[in-house]
C-alpha cells in the first residue's frame, strides 16, 4: 500500500530511519532490496564549510540508490538551512527532512537535532526556511522529531500543527523525549495525539523490533507508516518479515544461513568501494557485529575479526564464520533482543 508525499509515491509504508553511521548508501540499499519502500539518508550538516569534507561526500553519495532519494538536513540557523536543502537539491535530493529528532550529545549541545523542541519559534523559522527554500523546485519537505525535550516538556503536537502550517508534508515521531535518548520504553500516545491533529501523514518510530509489535505499533497510533531503526541493524530483513506479517497474520520463516552469507557479503563489498581499504575495514566491523550478535560463537568471532586490519582477511574470515554456521543451522537462529543501553554503547564504541 504506497503512500504518496507531494508528487511522490513511496513503494510502502515500512520506512528505514537515519541513522549517522549506519545508514549509508550500501546499507539503505539493501534495506530497499528486503522491502523496505524507503530510506532517508544519514544526517547531512547545513555547515558550508564541511560540505566537500570526505565524510559529507560520502554521507551525499546516492550513485545508483533507487527513488526517491530523501536527505536529512541538521542545524541551527534557519538561512543556512535554507542553503543545504538548495545545495542537496541540486544535487538530487528529491525529498528533504529536516532533523529535529537527534538526541545525541554532540548534536543536542549545539542546539541541533531534537534540541530545536526547546525553541519552539526557531524550530519553526527553520520549517518554513526550508519549506520555501524546495518548493519552487517541487521538492517536499518532512520533518523527523521526538516527544518533546523531557517528559514535563512534551510538546509535539504544538509543534506538529505548526509544522503542517508550515508546509511540512509528512512528519515522524519518535515516541521518547530528548531526555531518554533511547532508554525506557517508547510511549505512543504522544504520536496517536499528533496523527490525530494534523492531516499530512505522520510516521511512528521507537521501539518496532518485530512484526507483533509493529501492528501493535499502527493499533495504537493510527500512524500512516511505520520507521525502522535500530532493529534493522544486522537484520535487514525485518521489512520483508513486517510486510509479510501485516498482510498475512502469518510470519516468514527466517531466513536461510546461506541467503545471509550472501546478504553480507554482498553489503560488505559495497561497504569497502564506499569507504575504502583503511576506513571500510574498521567500519564495516559494527555491520558484522549486529549480524552475529547472539549467534553461536558470536563473541570469540568478533574478537578475532576486530583485530583484521585488510577487507579482503575480514569478508574471508565472515564467508568462513558463515560457513561453519550453516553446518548446524539451515536457517538464521532468532538472535536474542538487545537492549537500548546495549546499542548505545556499540553505537558509541563504532
Amino acid at each position: 500500500m504506497t503512500l504518496q508525499i507531494g508528487s511522490i509515491a513511496l513503494e510502502n509504508r515500512l520506512f528505514v530511519a537515519p541513522m549517522a553511521g549506519v545508514t549509508d548508501r550500501p546499507f539503505r540499499m539493501l534495506c530497499r532490496r528486503l522491502g523496505a519502500g524507503y530510506a532517508v539518508s544519514e544526517m547531512v550538516t547545513s555547515r558550508k564549510d564541511l560540505w566537500h569534507t570526505l565524510k559529507t561526500s560520502r554521507r551525499a553519495d546516492h550513485t545508483g540508490e533507487p527513488g526517491p532519494i530523501a536527505v536529512q538536513i541538521a542545524g541551527t540557523d534557519a538561512a543556512m538551512m535554507a542553503e543545504a536543502a538548495q545545495y542537496n537539491i541540486e544535487r538530487g535530493a528529491q525529498i528533504i527532512d529536516i532533523n529535529m529528532g537527534c538526541p545525541a550529545k554532540k548534536v543536542c549541545n549545539k542546539w541541533a537535532g531534537s534540541a530545536l523542541m526547546r525553541d519552539e519559534p526557531l524550530a519553526l523559522e527553520i520549517a518554513q526556511a526550508v519549506v520555501q527554500a524546495a518548493a519552487p523546485h517541487g521538492v517536499p519537505v518532512t520533518l523527523k522529531m521526538r516527544t518533546g525535550w523531557s517528559v514535563d516538556h512534551r510538546n509535539a503536537v504544538t509543534l506538529a500543527r505548526r509544522f503542517e502550517d508550515a508546509g511540512v508534508q509528512m512528519l515522524t515521531v519518535h515516541g521518547r523525549t530528548r531526555e531518554q535518548g533511547y532508554k525506557g520504553r517508547a510511549e505512543y500516545d504522544t504520536i496517536a495525539a499528533v496523527k490525530a491533529a494534523v492531516r499530512i501523514p505522520v510516521v511512528a518510530n521507537g521501539d518496532i523490533d518485530s512484526p507483533a509489535k509493529a501492528l501493535e505499533v499502527l493499533r495504537a497510533t493510527g500512524a500512516d507508516a511505520l520507521m525502522i531503526g535500530r532493529a534493522a541493524q544486522g537484520r535487514p530483513w525485518i521489512f520483508r518479515e513486517i510486510a509479510h506479517f501485516l498482510a498475512t497474520g502469518t510470519h516468514r520463516a527466517p531466513p536461510l544461513v546461506g541467503e545471509v552469507r550472501r546478504l553480507l557479503l554482498d553489503h560488505l563489498q559495497e561497504h569497502y568501494l564506499l569507504y575504502g581499504e583503511f576506513s571500510g575495514v574498521r567500519t564495516a566491523r559494527k555491520h558484522i557485529g549486529w549480524y552475529v550478535r547472539g549467534l553461536p560463537g558470536a563473541e570469540d568471532f568478533r574478537a578475532r575479526m576486530n583485530r583484521i586490519e585488510d577487507c579482503d582477511a575480514q569478508w574471508r574470515a565472515v564467508a568462513a564464520y558463515f560457513d561453519e554456521l550453516a553446518l548446524g543451522h539451515d536457517r538464521m537462529p532468532e538472535p536474542p533482543s538487545s537492549s537500548a543501553s546495549d546499542i548505545e554503547e556499540e553505537e558509541a564504541a563504532a
